[in-house]
């Protein structure tokens, strides 16, 4: 018998325990974008790459005279499909390919919001990651389980309104915790 979730994340923060031995995960934030009964998708907003948004442009073949682009990162957005762009932006717009995190904030991935963001009239803020984080059903359920994640509702000024090194810290302090007092065990009582 499978049981179902009966929570939501979609719109929340995952911050990653001190005990998490995946390095992949290591003092990761992840914003979860969906988180349904077929599973979870999230990004990884805190790890920028060693690129920025106007040559992942380029490399892609997007034209672009925006000089300012050359200083907008582009994020490790997981370990799923990491080839492929991700564009997490506010508000949601009229895109080809677009899922509605909520009613201000989607996530696209098709090429015209690229175009549109190299021409100058994208969205107001935007975070470019290339791949994503998932989970099957009932995976990210048993992580919580498990204690190797804590979560909290998302903030659009820690996304967009912070550095990617002031985000995990800043996510934390919203449940009122210091990263120096998370221990690395957690005992089951």
């Amino acid at each position: 018998m499978v049981v179902m979730s009966t929570f939501d994340l979609t719109d929340h923060f995952l911050i990653s325990m001190p005990g998490m031995m995946d390095p992949v995960f290591s003092k990761c934030l992840m914003y979860i974008c969906e988180h349904n009964e077929r599973g979870a998708l999230g990004l990884v907003v805190n790890r920028p790459i060693a690129m920025s948004l106007a040559a992942m442009l380029g490399e892609v073949g997007i034209d672009s005279s925006r000089e300012d682009l050359d200083k907008v990162p582009v994020y490790f957005g997981g370990p799923v499909e990491m080839e492929r762009g991700f564009v997490l932006h506010e508000p949601v717009g009229q895109w080809q390919s677009t899922i509605s995190v909520t009613h201000n904030m989607g996530l696209t991935t098709s090429r015209d919001i690229l175009q549109s963001m190299g021409q100058g009239s994208g969205p107001q803020h935007v975070l470019v990651a290339l791949g994503y984080s998932g989970w099957a059903p009932g995976q990210l359920e048993h992580e919580l389980s498990q204690n190797a994640w804590l979560s909290t509702k998302a903030s659009s000024e820690i996304l967009f309104g912070l550095t990617p090194e002031e985000r995990l810290f800043a996510a934390l302090r919203m449940l009122g915790i210091d990263w120096t007092s998370l221990s690395e065990s957690v005992g089951h009582g």
